[in-house]
């Protein structure tokens, strides 16, 4: 038993198994198992390597956008005349990257809390009965108002009536406001901070430029006009009844190369707004909102309800970094190492049950071993070697 035991250790230690080969000399066989590690090898060399880059890491990152409008707005209503500023026309406040700028709205001044009569067209009455309370978007106090026809209504009066847009749109001046972008971002995996204000961008040169693709691609500051004609709108029509843009700042960093190389590129799209649209955001176009300026006259609350028409703005950074580690790279080499059996396994498939000598290849492939044989070849053995002993001690005596 201790013997055995010692076999078995000093085979594991001391012996080394391989597998048999058989060398086929077949010209289609050889094409194919050619061709096909050809194509493991593109996949890995065009795909993997250069395509997909697997010899790197990846990285996202975390950003932090600021911006700032500028510009002033004319407007002339009725000989009215108004100047409207950054305060005016922008919502939210400055700084979000996400915000709104007024091009188009309509005023309902001097509104005060009690009855009035509804819109002439919207809730249209002959009787009482007709203005039953809560059967309407509106409060109604019941009354149906013989004058207007029409219910009277508990609500700010006089009512807004907004079944016209102004056309063409009061902020036409909107066009030439300007956008200024601050956009930060860090790649915590390889502790690397880039700004949009890129070496070379200093105070003097954003005094200066204004961004265009390809003449000033990495100036901050951007007209409102170009940015609706570069999202494919037209100013005119998205001005008069609002729309949404998006901005998006991509950031697709190599850090094998030098951090300077590392940019952002800005790119625009026109979100909904354009009444040429023929998807489902043609039945409620545009974008508007309304908000409320209150104050008191003569002890009395009042109210300009304001109806605002606008472009809303949104800023989206996109990012991805890229870096060679070791890890990636050994785990691509062996995957692809791995793949090169698939020309093995085709090749064998073909020889073993497709060529006409199939059964040659595979007495050549496989080395058959018969049970029963064995069982008598080891039996022949064994009395061989009793018939051994006897002779021996035989000899003895």
């Amino acid at each position: 038993m201790k013997s055995q035991i010692s076999n078995v250790v000093s085979d594991f230690f001391f012996e080394y198994e391989t597998q048999r080969q058989v060398l086929v000399r077949n010209r289609r066989v050889g094409v194919v198992c050619r061709l096909i590690q050809l194509g493991v090898l593109g996949y890995i060399i065009g795909w993997v390597f250069i395509y997909e880059k697997g010899y790197q890491s990846t990285d996202t990152a975390v950003s932090s956008v600021y911006t700032k409008m500028k510009g002033v707005g004319y407007t002339n209503r009725s000989g009215l005349e108004q100047i409207w500023d950054v305060a005016d026309y922008v919502f939210p406040s400055q700084g979000d990257a996400s915000f709104v700028v007024m091009t188009n709205f309509i005023l309902t001044e001097n509104q005060t809390m009690g009855k009035c009569p509804e819109l002439p067209g919207k809730d249209n009455c002959s009787t009482d009965a007709e203005c039953e309370e809560g059967r309407f978007k509106r409060h109604m106090t019941g009354l149906c108002l013989k004058q207007t026809g029409t219910c009277e209504v508990l609500a700010w009066c006089p009512v807004e009536n907004d079944a016209t847009i102004p056309d063409p749109p009061l902020l036409m001046s909107a066009e030439n406001y300007t956008l200024f972008i601050k956009n930060s971002i860090t790649f915590p995996l390889f502790d690397v901070t880039r700004s949009n204000l890129v070496e070379g961008i200093d105070g003097k040169y954003i005094s200066k430029c204004l961004y265009h693709p390809d003449n000033d691609p990495l100036c901050p500051i951007m007209r409102l006009g170009d940015i609706v004609k570069f999202s494919g709108f037209n100013f005119t029509t998205i001005a008069k009844v609002g729309g949404a843009i998006g901005i998006l700042v991509d950031w697709t960093c190599n850090l094998d190369r030098a951090v300077r190389h590392c940019k952002p590129f800005y790119t625009f799209h026109g979100l909904y707004g354009n009444p040429g649209e023929t998807d489902r955001a043609r039945a409620s176009v545009g974008y508007n909102f309304r908000y409320a300026k209150h104050y008191m006259e003569e002890g009395q609350a009042k109210r300009t309800l304001i109806k605002v028409f606008g472009i809303r703005i949104d800023i989206i950074v996109q990012s991805l970094a890229r870096k060679f580690d070791i890890i990636p790279t050994l785990t691509a080499i062996g995957s692809g190492v791995g793949i090169f059996g698939v020309a093995t396994i085709v090749c064998d498939l073909v020889l073993l049950y497709v060529l006409p000598k199939r059964e040659f290849y595979k007495n050549m492939k496989y080395k058959y071993t018969d049970t029963h044989q064995q069982d008598v070849d080891s039996e022949e053995g064994s009395t061989e070697k009793e018939a051994d002993t006897i002779e021996k001690e035989a000899a003895k005596e």
